[in-house]
């Protein structure tokens, strides 16, 4: 149950980044849901050795080559989901961002209810 709660919470914070940020599009609530999924798999399997090759970079940036890193994926998962789409590598850099914070946001509320 708790699986499915963050499945949800995800998919909206994807809808509202999306609505927020004018370079991302979501062609519907099945979108946001099926790229809640994608994203959530390319975050536990891509993201963890793609973070350990690059560890190098990210420590000379100072970690902001994660962010990049981040909105790389988020192209990945642009080409990979039919319905969602960004505009280019800086509409996928605000998304990353912004869809951390939106997020966050609404993962505080999941745990005040718990």
């Amino acid at each position: 149950m708790k699986t499915l709660i963050h499945w949800i919470v995800s998919a909206l914070a994807i809808a509202v980044t999306a609505y927020l940020l004018p370079g991302a599009h979501v062609d519907g609530v099945a979108a946001a849901f099926v790229l809640a999924i994608v994203l959530g798999l390319i975050n536990t399997i891509i993201r963890p050795v793609l973070l350990l090759l690059t560890l190098p970079l990210t420590i000379i940036t100072l970690g902001l080559f994660s962010l990049v890193l981040n909105a790389l994926l988020i192209l990945l998962a642009a080409r990979i989901v039919p319905g969602f789409s960004v505009d280019g590598f800086f509409s996928a850099f605000l998304f990353g961002i912004i869809l951390a914070l939106v997020n966050f946001i609404l993962h505080q509320f999941e745990k005040k209810d718990q």
